[in-house]
């Protein structure tokens, strides 16, 4: 009972936070078995050219933006677990559908729908954590992205033993796992509790509904241009899956081999520091001038980056690991920062719109990210330069922005029961 109770302190959210938590290990195992083989599957078991596997990713991905607004609209007029667990069932038979055919229409349309429930269950399952966690939220947005990345490590290795065997079986398997595991994730999401919701209190209540229309983000300028620098941030995510291995493969110095050694000192660092760090922006305040350092951090790691073509292969190689360090550091301090931020902007009455609305930052960056961090690889050392400048302006930019908006408490959803009449 002892160690129960201690850890139902230690995780913010209680029972259901605890939940969450499981929800997103086996989540991300599901998703580490498939992002890495998809490419390789779509080639090898489906037979798609290169064209077509290139233009299934961009279409797929195109209408997987629309999820994060959708789902957060969904959110705040339904109850969030059903909406969630709809969503699981809608990628797993997403993934299981692609088992079945190899027409091109098809593997378009059921990627697409599992793009679209990927996206808008990412963006909930972050509006539920923040439901249950209450002022405890950026505690445990650390903590659930320590066991995403545990999970991401686990999916990745059992990915990488079915390449050893490089069978359409295997391939096939990995599929499966990756649907069976948003099965799971829905058995597991109808144990959880349904968190209070202000949105669902008004609109459900048999008190007479205000009379003000709800706030939308998209008539909320602060906001848009909040998550306009959002898209910017999140760069990060593109120079470790495009930026740093396209740099080292056309390094006249650096060690190809490298490069997935610097993506698993991120996992390595993200499970080892993503807690540590968020004590640093627990509170708005808190999380608002944690842009300030963050600036700096980015700026160093562009730096790094174009150092690192300076020297022989031993100074390559230290730069490097410099830059994809500093890279992860600013990686988990944004994480925190966004976190806090996006939902301290948000009001309560519109919590799923706003947090819709924010995800589409992420979106964005994952078309617009590649195309940047080619640009810096294209113009050399000088780019790098200017690509960790740039988001360190914008960390500036946003830090101003934000700041005179954030002079109110954090908002944080009151102990309130959601009446079903």
């Amino acid at each position: 009972m002892r160690r129960a109770a201690a850890w139902s302190t230690h995780i913010p959210g209680g029972r259901d936070g605890r939940r969450m938590l499981w929800i997103a290990l086996v989540d991300r195992i599901g998703s580490g078995l498939w992002a890495s083989v998809s490419v390789l599957y779509f080639t090898y078991v489906t037979g798609l050219s290169v064209a077509e596997v290139g233009a299934l990713v961009a279409v797929s991905g195109a209408v997987g933006i629309a999820g994060a607004p959708l789902g957060g609209r969904i959110a705040d007029r339904l109850p969030l677990t059903h909406v969630l667990i709809a969503l699981q069932l809608l990628r797993a038979l997403a993934s299981f559908a692609l088992l079945t055919t190899d027409n091109y229409a098809l593997l378009l349309a059921f990627s697409a729908a599992g793009s679209l429930g990927d996206r808008a269950a990412n963006v909930l399952t972050k509006l539920y954590a923040t439901r249950v966690a209450g002022p405890d939220r950026v505690r445990y947005q650390a903590v659930n992205r320590t066991v995403a990345n545990v999970g991401w490590a686990m999916g990745g290795l059992a990915a990488a033993g079915a390449l050893a065997i490089g069978t359409t079986a295997a391939y096939q398997w990995l599929l499966v796992g990756d649907a069976l595991s948003f099965v799971a994730v829905a058995l597991v999401t109808t144990g959880c509790g349904e968190p209070p919701s202000v949105s669902r209190t008004i609109t459900t209540s048999t008190d007479p509904a205000p009379a003000t229309r709800p706030a939308s983000p998209w008539r909320d300028r602060t906001y848009l241009a909040y998550v306009a620098t959002e898209t910017v941030l999140f760069l990060d995510d593109a120079v470790f899956k495009v930026g740093l291995p396209l740099w080292i493969a056309h390094s006249d110095h650096a060690p190809h081999g490298l490069a997935p050694l610097l993506m698993v000192l991120n996992n390595v660092m993200v499970v080892a520091l993503q807690v540590p760090l968020a004590r640093f922006g627990a509170t708005t305040a808190a999380a608002c001038a944690l842009l300030l350092p963050l600036s700096a951090v980015f700026a160093l790691g562009g730096v790094a980056m174009a150092l690192s073509a300076t020297g022989g292969a031993v100074t390559a190689t230290v730069l490097l690991t410099a830059a994809a360090a500093a890279f992860t550091v600013a990686e988990m301090l944004h994480a925190t920062v966004s976190w806090e931020l996006s939902v301290a902007l948000a009001p309560d009455t519109a919590q799923g719109a706003y947090l819709g609305v924010h995800g589409l930052a992420q979106s964005a960056q994952r078309s617009a990210g590649p195309l940047a961090v080619t640009a810096a690889i294209a113009i050399g050392p000088l780019g790098w330069t200017a690509f960790g400048a740039a988001i360190a302006v914008t960390c500036l930019f946003q830090h101003r922005l934000v700041r005179d908006h954030l002079a109110r408490p954090a908002l944080s959803v009151p102990p309130v029961t959601v009446s079903e009449h």
